[in-house]
């Protein structure tokens, strides 16, 4: 277990359509999540949100790349590398990065800054592939983007507060897809990441998936990057979320996920860093889905029924 966790907070939305994600870290918190964690017998520190422009602000055209759109994205890029430095600080400091978005365009910053000094494998839990570039995106919204963008894939090849070189592809394994584009399942299929669908756990169950999933991700590597994003849950679960898709896991599917990324990490020193995105405040019922998340982030980091 990690023993002492700093909870870093980053309300960004500039990376999705819906409004609401920004408030995501602020609920998290609302719904106990340092009172879980001390629980634990873990020492928590809370640094607060990293400051981020709001969008009313900026141009979303301001900044594009050669081909293709990425909305908002000179100023994902300049959250993304101040997230990546309280990362690699926190790190260095003995500490474990717990990050509450945001959308999931926050990734590159978490896991670039996780993979600073270290070979760094990911765990992606999420309905969508991520895996779309500015060429491909149908939307140009970057939350749909961090994993090409830490891979460096297209546009994303001399990118350097995005790519990640720490980061190789065999050691990234996506759980839970059920929604992708058609160029995104190309590429997918075309790269040397791992990708799981909900068919695998449907036939397989969750736990073997996952623990393939966390050998895939620690051969030869450093440590791992844990990115849950909570529309990996179904709906009916977890409905605080932008872009639901039906048929993702239930309530027991998820905890038992991040209890064995928990019990690997127990048993390993595994993990490196953990976030948790995409909780829509405004979409959410009676704040369920952040309460949930607050749960699922105490199962990652070791809480048990027993």
């Amino acid at each position: 277990m990690n023993e002492q966790v700093r909870i870093i907070g980053v309300p960004m939305d500039l990376g999705a359509d819906r409004r609401g994600v920004d408030m995501g870290s602020s609920t998290i918190r609302y719904a106990g999540l340092a009172d879980e964690l001390d629980a634990l017998g873990i020492d928590v520190t809370d640094a607060g949100d990293l400051p981020v422009p709001r969008a009313e602000e900026r141009d979303p055209e301001a900044e594009q790349p050669a081909e293709g759109e990425a909305k908002f994205l000179r100023e994902t890029a300049d959250v993304c590398t101040r997230l990546a430095d309280e990362v690699a600080d926190t790190i260095d400091a003995g500490q474990f990065p717990l990050v509450l978005g945001g959308d999931h365009s926050i990734a590159i910053g978490t896991a670039k800054g996780a993979a600073r000094d270290a070979d760094l494998g990911v765990v992606w839990f999420d309905a969508h592939g991520d895996f779309n570039t500015p060429k491909t995106s149908p939307s140009g919204n970057v939350h749909g983007m961090p994993l090409a963008a830490l891979l460096g894939i297209g546009d994303f090849a001399d990118t350097e507060w995005a790519n990640a070189p720490n980061i190789r592809e065999e050691n990234v394994v996506l759980v839970g897809l059920r929604s992708l584009d058609d160029d995104e399942r190309r590429a997918i299929r075309e790269s040397d990441v791992t990708a799981y669908t909900m068919s695998d756990i449907d036939e397989r169950g969750v736990t073997p998936v996952v623990e393939d999933a966390l050998d895939v991700a620690t051969d030869g590597t450093d440590g791992i990057h844990v990115s849950l994003d909570m529309d990996w849950l179904d709906p009916k679960v977890a409905p605080g979320v932008g872009t639901p898709v039906r048929g993702g896991v239930n309530y027991r599917e998820a905890h038992l996920a991040l209890e064995k990324v928990a019990e690997r990490d127990e048993n390993e020193g595994v993990l490196r860093s953990l976030e948790v995105v995409e909780v829509n405040a405004i979409l959410d019922e009676h704040n369920e889905t952040a309460e949930l998340a607050t749960e699922l982030a105490a199962s990652g980091l070791g809480k048990r029924i027993l």
